[in-house]
């Protein structure tokens, strides 16, 4: 068999050559790897988001990779190409939604020579395609991070739009490097997975995964993100899912600062704070639940007997949980309880 090196200049010999054969928008669109001279305990696969590159997970990358693990940001297919693009020459982004599984196959493969456990992550049209991941190779993936996933738009009129209209639709904002506009036919391929994902979801379970969205973003539904988050909580426990308040406005492209958010350090602690514990969500929320009663995060593990199982990130997490939201969920199901109880009685 070959070695950890020997694979490792492999990788990056296939990558570079393939890349250099296809000339790039930016250098931004690269394929983006940060591999350690030995294999790591933890190997992180990420997914960038539709129309973008690699480039937006280059803040998360440097924070895992600083943590001790190897990082891999491959370019999507069909995504970052040079070229004169317009509604009459649109980017070549595949309308084949099996093109990109494939994709997601191969780089698990990859990623599974490189350390013990796989971590995955993706944004928007990226976290739709971590998302399958999880469901389809659940016993192989160890923590899934899924960044404000497409799975319909925030708007029910373009979600119509999308399933029935061929049209070229072009970008009125960028932020960060992209395709100008795409055709909604390529866009339809990330929706067939999302579909594909919702139905299984409720019959399936999925790798563990941290659904993160926030109240600002105009592009995706978080009332979808919800509902994925319990369907996959009644059957995976250690799933997580938080939602940033309207306030902290971030936007849809919440991986890096120069595409909106300014609270990226934060963003990256509670990637952090996910894949090193080992907590479900409703140890979570008791943890939540106890700190409301005036005692501090290392009072409330180490009463719990929890110390080990939370990773060194999870103070600034759990300053971020919906205390209030617990502490009112607890006090209907005590008030259910006690009406359960005296009809009861009554009978």
């Amino acid at each position: 068999m070959a070695s950890y090196s020997e694979i490792k200049a492999k990788i990056e010999q296939n990558l570079a050559t393939a890349e250099a054969h296809q000339p790039l928008l930016d250098q931004a669109f690269k394929s983006h790897m940060q591999l350690h001279d030995a294999p790591t305990e933890k190997v992180c696969l990420f997914f960038h988001g539709f129309t973008a590159g690699p480039y937006q997970f280059m803040p998360l990358g440097q924070t895992m990779y600083r943590a001790g693990y190897n990082v891999l940001v491959p370019l999507l297919p069909g995504h970052g190409l040079a070229g004169d693009w317009t509604p009459h020459n649109p980017p070549p982004l595949t309308r084949d939604p099996h093109i990109y599984l494939r994709f997601a196959l191969h780089w698990l493969t990859i990623a599974q020579q490189l350390g013990q456990r796989v971590v995955i992550g993706g944004l928007s049209g990226g976290g739709t395609l971590a998302a399958w991941l999880a469901l389809e190779k659940a016993e192989a993936i160890h923590r899934a991070l899924l960044f404000a996933p497409y799975f319909s738009a925030s708007s029910k009129v373009i979600d119509l739009f999308v399933e029935h209209i061929d049209t070229y639709f072009q970008w009125e904002k960028l932020l960060g490097p992209a395709y100008p506009g795409f055709e909604i036919e390529a866009l339809r391929a990330i929706l067939r997975i999302a579909d594909y994902n919702f139905s299984r979801i409720k019959k399936t379970q999925s790798a563990p995964f941290f659904i993160i969205s926030s109240e600002s973003d105009r592009a995706v539904d978080n009332l979808d993100h919800r509902h994925y988050f319990e369907y996959g909580l009644k059957r995976q426990p250690y799933c997580w899912h938080h939602c940033f308040d309207r306030v902290l406005d971030i936007p849809h492209t919440m991986m890096t600062e120069a595409e909106g958010n300014r609270y990226i350090n934060l963003l990256n602690v509670m990637a952090k704070a996910f894949i090193e514990s080992n907590l479900t969500w409703a140890e979570v929320e008791e943890i939540a639940y106890r700190m409301t009663k005036g005692r501090t995060f290392n009072a409330v593990i180490a009463e719990l007997g929890w110390q080990d199982r939370a990773s060194p990130d999870m103070p600034a997490m759990i300053t971020l949980v919906d205390k209030w939201s617990i502490v009112v969920k607890r006090q209907m199901r005590l008030q259910r309880g006690r009406r359960s109880r005296r009809l009861k009685y009554d009978r």
